[in-house]
């Protein structure tokens, strides 16, 4: 029995701090400053300028496009319609 109590008060001891790390404290500083949190570092939100435009994607002629044309009929050779 006492064995018993010594292993469950060793395995509180060593599981507490771990499960406060977990609980993280309360909000961030971000959230409380501006109500909408700043994206971390190194990820940002492109630029209309930046994003290719969307008739280059409609092009058949593309590489990028043959290609996709072909896995599209091989799929369909193997999917029979599913």
């Amino acid at each position: 029995m006492r064995k018993t109590i010594v292993t469950t008060a060793l395995l509180i001891l060593i599981g507490a701090p771990a499960a406060i790390a977990q609980t993280g404290g309360g909000s961030s500083t971000a959230v409380k400053n501006q109500g909408i949190p700043q994206a971390p570092v190194g990820h940002r939100q492109p630029r209309a300028d930046q994003v290719p435009s969307e008739k280059n994607l409609s092009d058949p002629n593309t590489p990028a496009n043959k290609e996709d044309a072909a896995l599209d009929r091989k799929i369909r050779s193997i999917c029979r319609g599913c």
